[in-house]
This record gives C-alpha cells, structure tokens and sequence, in this order.
C-alpha cells in the first residue's frame, strides 16, 4: 500500500483508463486488412525515420530497462550504471553491424533472414522455437511483475486474488493490442510510451538535480550516505561481490547485455518495417539517440533514489528496488495532499503502466508472428497459405501465447522470476546473435551450423541457468532453500555465447564435408545477394 490519498488515488485510475481507451482506439483505426501480410507485419513500411525510431527504441526500453534498471542503480550505485551503459551499447552495435544487412536480408521475421540461403522447414522450426523461448520468459517476468507494480500503483492489497487480476488485465490488453493493431498499432503504442516516458523522466531527473542545485558531486555524495555503503556505492560489488568468480560473472553479465538484448527477435523485427536502407539508417540513429539519453535520465533517477529516499525504505517496498522510481516521484513531489505531488505521481504511473503494455504487446507480436509465418505457413504449409488464413492464424496464435504467458505468470507470481530475464538475455547473445552474424557475413555457413547455433547456443544457455547460482545456492536465488548449481555464476554467457558461435563453425565445417555439393549451393546463394546484403543497397 502507498501513503496516497484516495484523490490521487481516483486521478491515476482515471489517467490509466484514459491511456487505455486512447491506445485501445489508436489500434482500432491502425489495424491491418484481413488479407494484407505486408501491412500486417510491417504497417505497409510507411512510417517515417523518426517514427520508427521512436517506435524501436519503445521497443527496446522494456518496462524491466524502466523499473528493474533504477533499481539496481539505487541499490547497487556503480555496477547498475555499467549495466544501464551496457543497455545503450547493444543498441549501437546493433546499429552499426546488424541494421542495415537485417533489412536487407528480411521480410517479416528473423525465419526469413536465416532461410534466405537455407530454405526448409528444419531452419523455420528452429527459428521460431528459439524465438519463443527469447521472448516467452520476458513476457512472464513483464506479467509477474505488472501484478506486484499496479497494486503498488493503485493502493490495492498485496495479496495473490489483487495481483492476479492485475495480471489478467494486463495480459488481455496486451493480446489485443497484438492481434488487432499488428506491425503499426503496436509501434503506435511504442510512439506514445516513448514519447511520456522521455516526458516524465526529463521531469524527475530535472526535480533531483534541483533539489541538490544542479550539482552532480552533491547528488553522488548524498547517494552514498542514503545507501548505506559509503564510497563502496561508486565501485564494482555491491550486486555481484568482489571476488574472482563475481567478477568474471560481472563481466559475462555486460557481455551478455551487449550482444544479447539488441538481437532479441521483437527488437529486430522492428527494423524490417523500414521502407529502405538509408530509412533504416536515419531510425536506427534516432533510436540510439533517445535510448542513449533515457539511459542517462535512469542513472539520474536511480542516483536520486538512493539519495532522497534511501536503500533501507526501497528494499522495505521491494528487495529489487523495482518500485524504486515510484517512490521517487512520491519523494520529490512534496505533501502527499498537493496538488504537484499527485499530478508527478499519477504520470510517473501511467508512463510505468503504458510501458507495461507495449513491451508485453511488442513482444507477443513477435512471438505470434513467429508462430504464424514460420511455424505454420513455411512449415506445415510449405509457404502455401493463403494471406487471409495467415494472418486469422497470427491473430489467434497471439490469443495462445498471451493465455500461455498470463497462466505462467498468475503461477509464478510468488516467485522471484527476474531470473527469466536473464536467461532471454543469455538465449539472445548465446542462439540467435551467432546465427545471424554467421548468416550475414559467413559465405561457408551451412543448415547445419546454422541448426546447432540456434539450438546449441539456446540448449547451452537453459542448461547452464537451471544449474546457476541464480537459480538455487545463495539466498537471493529463485529457490534459496535449495543448491543444485553447478554452474558457479548467475549469467551463462561467458560460456553459452562462445559455445553458440563454436557450434555453428563447428556444424558448417563438418557439413562441408558430408555434404558439399548442397554447401557449395548455399554459398552461390550467399553471394548472390551478398553484395546486396553488405553495401547497403535498397
């Protein structure tokens, strides 16, 4: 419960029923024809550069970047600022050496980046079983954690009946923005967070550098104090430790972000909207633009977190700082009964809330549409399927995988599921990175290198979380009453992404071998369009 009046109280439902009928009815007027794919999966590639720069980076900054990120900085101080760098890092490397050659290479979804110069269904499988298993456990963490965040917001009891039905809320909404708006109501969606996200955080970030005279070194100085660790706030170990083995998890960890979150199939997707390369360009410049700048606005928030509300206050409400921001906003904002503290706090609601739905909306699109043009019309129909029967099959596949998401995320409700975070992270990095860079820029990469990347890569990574120090062994662990880690670390990559990159090289070597004429078909067909792919022609 929050220390809010039932005045505010009634003004940040009213702005949240605002939000949804708004969003609601941009998606109504944005949806696709019944029989238009290319609509369907791309909004007719008619937005412009700053949109679909805007409508990426919503995308990219997940209500977990917004909440889970602060957090970690207001507890953690040093290591949440390298994580929350790392963050805006993926980006650029996306930009500067995946952009342009994925929309080159794509249509609709990463099975047709990486069937281009090997057709089947073996590599449409693969394809859309490592996208859900990329996208499915972010949903769940998103669900789970909009329970816990919206009776926190609305003042409602923390109790499993309130939190389900926050859950379900947020899970129906999210499976009609997806199976109604398709490519172009969802990126509306990211429009509209963007743009109050950037809002409300230029605001607070404003507000905390009042309050200390716009004066950095007495903000840090005060971070300190409110930690509690004193100077220990401004170096690595507050979250991993300082030993030997926390550091090498430290450093797998931002390796892991860098190459991981930037390839998440829901963020690459979005580049296939662009309507060309020099298109793609300009919106990947926007993106690392305003995702850059959000992420100096979080380390500004989370600092003042820690200064003006206090470790000891942020853990009471929640032991991962997640609602880190919200008491932020309740701290800066003066008297609980003004009138600026109920308008900062009511936005800062309904930008955290906005945020929820168009991550969870983004990443059900890519999973449905995975399902749909994958699974379903390259594989079962061998690329038969009628445009009509393709995209009701989108439609109801995003009905199934927001119900699968709702179910698991009501289930695990009680658990501490950031784990799951994590592990999408590490099957980005770990399956999908090595076989899109092999597919790009490898002419020897071969269905079966590309097969034991993505499963390989995706099998070493949930193996290796299961058996983490994440998962069971330390009290901060999913099961903390159990230890079953083998694994000494809490993040797979410093194992699982060179595992993934070796099982590719080591699968097109070997095919080679056995197969060489069906190898050096796929290399023609490589160079074919490779000139296309890397010199960024439209």
């Amino acid at each position: 419960m929050n220390d809010f009046s039932s005045g505010t109280q009634a003004t940040v439902l009213i702005l949240f029923s605002a939000l949804v009928t708004f969003t609601l009815l941009m998606c109504v007027m944005a949806g696709p024809d019944r029989d238009d794919l290319t609509n369907f999966y791309t909004g007719y590639l008619s937005l412009t550069p700053l949109k679909n720069g805007l409508a990426i980076a919503g995308d990219y900054i997940s209500a977990a970047t917004v909440l889970s990120t602060t957090g970690i900085i207001a507890l953690a101080g040093y290591d949440g600022y390298v994580l929350a760098v790392s963050t805006a890092m993926s980006l650029v490397l996306l930009m500067f050496l995946l952009a342009e050659p994925l929309r080159n290479a794509g249509r609709f979804t990463m099975g047709d980046v990486l069937a281009r110069n090997m057709p089947g269904r073996a590599v449409r499988i693969a394809s859309c079983v490592v996208t859900l298993s990329a996208t499915l456990p972010f949903l769940v963490v998103q669900l789970s954690g909009a329970g816990s965040l919206l009776t926190f917001i609305l003042g409602l009891p923390h109790v499993a009946g309130a939190r389900t039905v926050c859950i379900v809320l947020v899970g129906s909404l999210m499976i009609i923005y997806a199976a109604i708006g398709g490519m172009r109501g969802t990126a509306l969606i990211q429009m509209i967070k963007i743009v109050f996200l950037l809002g409300t955080s230029v605001a607070v970030a404003a507000l905390v550098l009042n309050r200390f005279d716009w004066s950095p070194g007495d903000l840090l100085r005060a971070a300190q104090h409110g930690s509690g660790a004193g100077p220990a706030f401004l170096q690595q170990g507050l979250q991993l430790g300082t030993s030997a083995g926390n550091r090498l998890d430290f450093v797998s960890l931002q390796i892991t972000v860098v190459l991981g979150v930037a390839c998440l199939p829901h963020i690459t997707m979005r580049l296939y909207s662009a309507r060309d390369v020099p298109a793609v360009r300009r919106s990947m410049s926007w993106a690392v633009g305003t995702v850059t700048t959000f992420c100096l606005l979080v380390i500004i928030m989370g600092t003042g977190a820690a200064a003006l509300v206090g470790s000891r206050y942020i853990t009471a409400a929640d032991p991962h700082g997640r609602t880190s921001v919200l008491m932020l906003s309740r701290a800066l904002g003066g008297d609980a009964a003004s009138a600026g503290a109920t308008i900062l706090y009511a936005a800062v609601a309904g930008t955290v809330f906005i945020t929820l739905l168009s991550s969870v909306s983004g990443m059900t699109l890519a999973a449905a549409s995975s399902l749909a043009h994958d699974l379903f019309a390259h594989a079962a129909r061998r690329g038969q399927a009628a445009p009509r029967t393709e995209m009701t099959v989108a439609a109801w596949t995003s009905v199934a995988v927001g119900t699968v998401a709702i179910m698991l995320a009501t289930l695990v409700q009680n658990w501490d599921v950031g784990v799951l975070t994590t592990l999408a992270i590490c099957i980005g990095a770990s399956a999908v990175a090595p076989a899109l860079t092999y597919s790009l820029f490898w002419r020897g990469f071969t269905r079966t290198g590309l097969l034991a990347s993505l499963y390989g890569g995706a099998t070493c990574a949930l193996v290796l979380m299961v058996f983490s120090k994440a998962v069971s062994g330390t009290p901060a662990a999913v099961f903390p009453n159990a230890d079953f880690a083998l694994f000494p670390m809490q993040s797979t990559g410093l194992v699982s992404i060179p595992f993934g990159y070796l099982a590719g090289w080591l699968g097109s070597r070997l095919d080679h071998r056995r197969r060489a004429a069906e190898s050096h078909e796929n290399r023609r067909l490589y160079e074919e369009s490779e000139a296309r792919l890397l010199a960024a022609a439209e």
